[in-house]
């Protein structure tokens, strides 16, 4: 068992905010808001819904470019396909991840499939964006689709906490997920009286965000409810989290090593310099991020 002098403390506490994204799908937003731009290496996250969507009801995001950093989409509920101008695509399925570096340049798609289009459903998932290093920002893009069979899932000793890992490594398992950048990406279920502790690398920014119930967080045991972001110090060697008395709860963790260099950021494209955004654009412009190539999608009925 680890003491609570290992764990890191609460450094700030942050309400998600709704907004909209895509074609009008509602978000919840803890970063970027007025109150914190990025957290390096981090740059976006989306709760997208939870939605309950009558048959025609459901929206995604259309044709978009992005440049410099990386995209990755976990869905819990629901069902996109994901197309882009280098070949890479398919269906995300509940449980499932699309992990794709944009790099140099690509145009890509996430809109619900046809047959949940027609079906109706919950939509419940997330968008997180992480940086790329600036001499990795023109690096080739390559798409990484994760299914339920790749990503590994650990349960402490007495089953009262469970982490799936998407990235990096936690309870003894580790996520054979490809980044460029290192980080930890789990996402944890903790029942009534569980408990659960995850080592983080020294000098790695590390943040919880609890999007469904209570937890405690933090060597404070801080109480976060649903839609706040914990982000902890770098003085500890754990993050820590707990059920709140005899509520269930879920909650990211996301730790990374920080790239330490300038944010040039506007709408799809995060560069070092404005120089760097400029040309980004005029290559959007002259088509040299490709296109989405016409013909059938890789969507299944």
């Amino acid at each position: 068992m680890s003491s609570p002098g290992s764990h890191r403390s609460v450094l700030a506490v942050i309400t998600a905010t709704e907004t909209l994204e895509g074609a009008g799908f509602r978000v919840r937003r803890p970063f970027p808001t007025r109150p914190l731009d990025h957290l390096d290496p981090f740059l976006l996250l989306d709760e997208m819904g939870p939605m309950d969507l009558a048959p025609g009801e459901a929206k995604g995001a259309p044709d978009h470019p992005h440049r410099g950093f990386e995209t990755v989409t976990y869905l819990l509920s629901g069902e996109f396909v994901h197309r882009d101008s280098h070949g890479g695509g398919g269906v995300i399925r509940p449980g499932e991840v699309q992990w794709m570096t944009a790099g140099a340049g690509v145009v890509h798609s996430e809109m619900p499939s046809a047959s949940f289009q027609a079906a109706g459903g919950r939509m419940h998932g997330f968008q997180l964006w992480v940086n790329l290093p600036g001499a990795e920002k023109l690096s080739p893009p390559r798409y990484q689709g994760l299914d339920g069979a790749t990503l590994p899932t650990a349960r402490t000793a007495d089953g009262l906490a469970e982490v799936k890992v998407i990235a990096g490594e936690a309870l003894g398992v580790r996520a054979a997920t490809a980044t460029h950048t290192p980080i930890l990406y789990l996402h944890a279920r903790l029942r009534p009286g569980g408990a659960l502790s995850v080592p983080v690398a020294a000098g790695w920014n590390a943040f919880a965000y609890v999007f469904e119930g209570r937890a405690r967080v933090g060597r404070e045991a801080r109480l976060a409810p649903s839609g706040t972001m914990v982000i902890l110090k770098d003085d500890g060697a754990e993050v820590s989290l707990a059920a709140d008395g005899d509520a269930s709860a879920q909650v990211l963790v996301l730790a990374g090593r920080p790239i330490g260099e300038p944010v040039a950021r506007y709408g799809p494209f995060v560069m070092t310099t404005e120089e760097e955004l400029r040309v980004a654009f005029d290559d959007y412009r002259a088509g040299r991020m490709g296109r989405i190539a016409a013909g059938v999608s890789r969507d299944r009925a």
